[in-house]
């Protein structure tokens, strides 16, 4: 896709330490909008949404002083809150992820990376390259998919548990792509009952009749030449009815999903971080003129001292979910 833009400025990201309850009413409706997102896909029709003497979100008059969101036959959510409320920001940040239905599902992949674009150290330590607004921001990305991938790397450097523990909302089925089987089943992901595990290898390598990696499902699928077939993991993914999908790392396990055209938003959070030399993020094959280079269409939110880039890449479409402000606002703090 090659679209030109022009730079919105960030929007803030509010830090964990001076949340309020305003921060929790808009992470609130947040949650809310994305369980009700298949019934207003459903209904079909343009309405608006609010929160009245503290009851849960549902439906209002247009233009009513409590609305908060509306839905868009074709577009889905959108934020009808002044800009300059505190909430709106928040709200704004997930309403796409929010949108998504199973007849319109939706796969995000996020990376957080260096000034200098690396995602870790040669050694693996990249705990914690961003700091701990974003770490919130993944925790909430958690709670509102359906199931969250990562790659063996993520999982061997940081061995992590994949779950909501810091902000309200479910933890989502944690799926663990393994290709070459490098991973013993000692890790977290494997041991604790926190959430269903699903561990991805190539099917060359699954022994027969294995079932159990640890406490995980085994799961294989189709060698290829990258390790698995990350469209056939989509596909097991979505007959599982998983209408939201967080492909939250690393490196090498992002760029398989947006080389076969996968993704449709990109998150890219840019730590004020200097590494050197180290794990780059994206890897994709390189191309030889700039205009057959990925221009994605984007949105900038500042996260304490880090910058989140929130890229739409999937196919352009004229009736789209979560289309670009025509007129960027001027900061978006969360």
């Amino acid at each position: 896709m090659k679209q030109t833009t022009q730079p919105p400025a960030s929007r803030a990201l509010e830090p964990a330490s001076s949340r309020d309850w305003k921060t929790d009413e808009a992470w609130t409706i947040v949650l809310e909008a994305a369980s009700l997102a298949e019934h207003a896909a459903e209904v079909n029709q343009s309405a608006a949404f609010g929160r009245t003497n503290e009851e849960p979100l549902g439906p209002v008059s247009e233009g009513h002083p409590d609305a908060v969101i509306a839905w868009r036959p074709g577009a889905g959510w959108m934020p009808v809150l002044p800009p300059d409320d505190p909430r709106h920001a928040l709200i704004d940040l997930y309403l796409p992820i929010c949108s998504a239905t199973i007849a319109r599902p939706i796969t995000v992949g996020h990376l957080g990376q260096s000034l200098d674009g690396f995602i870790a150290t040669h050694a693996g330590e990249s705990q914690y390259v961003t700091g701990e607004e974003n770490i919130l921001h993944l925790h909430r990305m958690r709670a509102l998919a359906d199931a969250v991938v990562v790659g063996a790397g993520t999982v061997a450097a940081d061995d992590p548990q994949l779950t909501t523990r810091h902000v309200a909302g479910p933890s989502p089925l944690r799926v663990v792509l393994d290709p070459t089987r490098r991973l013993a089943d000692h890790y977290r992901v494997f041991n604790d009952d926190s959430a269903v595990t699903l561990y991805v290898c190539a099917k060359s390598l699954a022994r027969e009749g294995e079932a159990r990696f640890g406490r995980a499902a085994v799961v294989p699928v189709e060698d290829c030449a990258d390790g698995v077939d990350v469209t056939e993991v989509l596909r097991i993914l979505r007959a599982r009815d998983c209408r939201r999908i967080f492909v939250e790392g690393g490196g090498v396990t992002v760029s398989m999903f947006l080389e076969a055209n996968l993704l449709d938003r990109l998150q890219i959070a840019i730590a004020p971080l200097l590494i050197g030399d180290g794990r780059p993020a994206i890897r994709l094959p390189a191309r030889t003129a700039l205009r057959d280079c990925h221009r994605p269409r984007y949105r900038v939110f500042r996260m304490g001292a880090d910058v989140l880039f929130d890229c739409e890449i999937g196919p352009d479409r004229t009736d789209g979910i979560s289309q670009p402000d025509a007129q960027p606002p001027i900061t978006r703090v969360i």
